[in-house]
């Protein structure tokens, strides 16, 4: 079978060597090319990046600002609904007492009168 190519064994022995070499040699790492163009598409990518994330801080802030605002608002209607509620407490009160005032005015004026009605029969 093997006569016609004239192999023998220490032949096949040598070509299985070579085809093992070969295969570890596929395996090998390969020294790398350094891209000319590398340091100017990586500081590219970096200022690309760095305006990205500026923009996103930028947006996270305005957010953050407008979420204060809204509270600092609400907060402040809460304040001015808490002295309106107030205000009106003390207009009310001040109402009650001021009718208070006029009642007792007024009884006090019916009972001097009633003493000098009262004077003015005995006499």
């Amino acid at each position: 079978m093997n006569e016609t190519q004239k192999t023998g064994f220490a032949e096949r022995l040598k070509t299985a060597a070579d085809a093992k070499k070969l295969l570890l040699e596929k395996l090998k790492p390969k020294t790398a090319v350094v891209d000319p163009q590398h340091a100017e598409r990586a500081a590219l990518r970096a200022t690309e990046k760095a305006q990205e994330l500026a923009q996103v801080r930028e947006g996270r802030a305005s957010a953050k600002a407008a979420v204060k605002l809204a509270n600092a608002e609400a907060e402040a209607a809460v304040a001015q609904a808490q002295a309106d509620a107030e205000a009106a407490e003390l207009d009310a009160k001040r109402g009650q007492r001021k009718e208070r005032k006029a009642l007792t005015k007024v009884e006090a004026k019916a009972a001097r009168d009633a003493k000098y009605a009262a004077r003015k029969a005995r006499k």
